[in-house]
């Protein structure tokens, strides 16, 4: 079983090197025929039915090199450009063969002219004239091998190609993935741990709540594909549902305010792409301090941009010695460049009024989700 059997087969193929053929043959009988009109040569129409001939077999015997030649495709480019000229050769002296028993051997006396009747009786005279047109055509049949390994070159170039690019996506493709993955173990982890502790507080409606609300949140969130996007709107519920598992901790301490434009909540974005960004908010904003803190999603149309911010006024905002955010922010940071490239951006840091502000930005698109 292979890997990419939509590559097809290495080389070039036969519909390409029929056309390479046909066109050296063509351009070789224009090239003789005009050659023999300048020079003259009499019984013109004679000669130009025989050149037909010798053209149609010629092409024969192309195609068989061709076929031969097909053989060394897997093979190392050295070991196939000798192999090329060197099958060449017996080639060339086939179509000498076939054209000095065309115009001499076949109907000889189209030849009326005495001086070459004579040569033609010559001992010797056969092979001279063989091995002198073998070497015209070896040149010939060598240049259209030289063709022939240019487009085969080409060919397996474009192959390598598109199977790096195959593997580019594929790569790509487990890389968003491994990071979509990345956000549910670290989130379960948390709530875990705050289920626990409203455990050990024999808080149980709480912790009831808490186990209703993170069902409906993995419900939801795990029903997709982690490659798909999902419509904006779709990605604010999934984080109501966290802040609601949230809310359960932080009773009076949480509090949340979204704002986004109904013209975007049907723009795509990558699933759980806030998922990271609110917890982060909820770990050093929230969870910080004794007092109330807002946690804000806003978003905005910036020409073929969208801008999405995520704030919080806590008094305690990460900093260096919180590691630079744990895994959170940089999980973000790389799916927005694997999914969005240069157009996929994250920007982060404290407020001047107090608390850390987070600003993603990426394209508007509203297909595919």
């Amino acid at each position: 079983m292979t890997l990419f059997p939509e590559d097809g087969d290495r080389g070039v193929s036969p519909a390409i090197a029929l056309y390479s053929i046909l066109g050296f043959w063509l351009f070789y009988t224009m090239l003789v025929s005009l050659r023999a009109a300048v020079v003259g040569f009499e019984s013109q129409m004679e000669m130009a039915a025989r050149r037909m001939v010798v053209a149609i077999i010629g092409i024969i015997i192309t195609w068989v090199l061709y076929l031969v030649l097909r053989r060394f495709d897997a093979r190392p480019l050295a070991l196939r450009i000798v192999a090329a000229f060197s099958l060449a050769a017996p080639f060339a002296l086939a179509m000498a063969a076939t054209n000095y028993y065309m115009f001499n051997v076949y109907d000889p006396t189209m030849f009326a002219d005495a001086e070459m009747q004579k040569k033609a009786i010559e001992e010797n005279y056969a092979l001279i004239s063989i091995v002198e047109d073998a070497i015209s055509r070896f040149f010939f049949l060598s240049a259209w091998a030289g063709l022939y390994l240019a487009l085969s070159y080409a060919s397996e170039a474009r192959r390598v190609e598109r199977r790096a690019a195959r593997l580019e996506r594929a790569a790509q493709q487990a890389e968003l993935r491994s990071l979509r993955y990345q956000v549910n173990p670290h989130f379960l982890f948390n709530t875990l741990n705050s289920l626990s502790s409203l455990v050990m507080k024999d808080r149980r409606d709480e912790a009831e709540q808490m186990i209703m609300s993170l069902s409906n949140f993995y419900r939801t969130s795990l029903t997709g594909d982690p490659l798909d996007d999902v419509p904006l709107a779709e990605e604010v519920h999934l984080q109501k549902l966290y802040l609601d598992i949230e809310g359960v901790r932080f009773p009076d301490r949480l509090k949340t305010v979204i704002d986004i434009p109904p013209t975007l909540l049907t723009a795509c974005v990558p699933g759980l792409i806030l998922q990271p960004v609110v917890e982060n908010a909820i770990k050093y904003g929230v969870s910080r301090t004794s007092r109330p803190v807002e946690i804000r999603i806003t978003a905005r149309e910036d020409g073929d941009l969208m801008h999405i911010n995520v704030t919080d006024d806590g008094p305690n905002p990460p900093g260096d010695a919180d590691g630079g955010n744990g895994i959170g922010l940089a999980n973000v940071r790389d799916r927005l460049t694997a999914r969005f490239g240069d157009s996929g951006r994250i920007v982060y840091g404290p407020r001047e009024a107090g608390g850390f502000a987070v600003l993603l930005t990426l394209p508007i698109l509203r297909k595919g989700c």
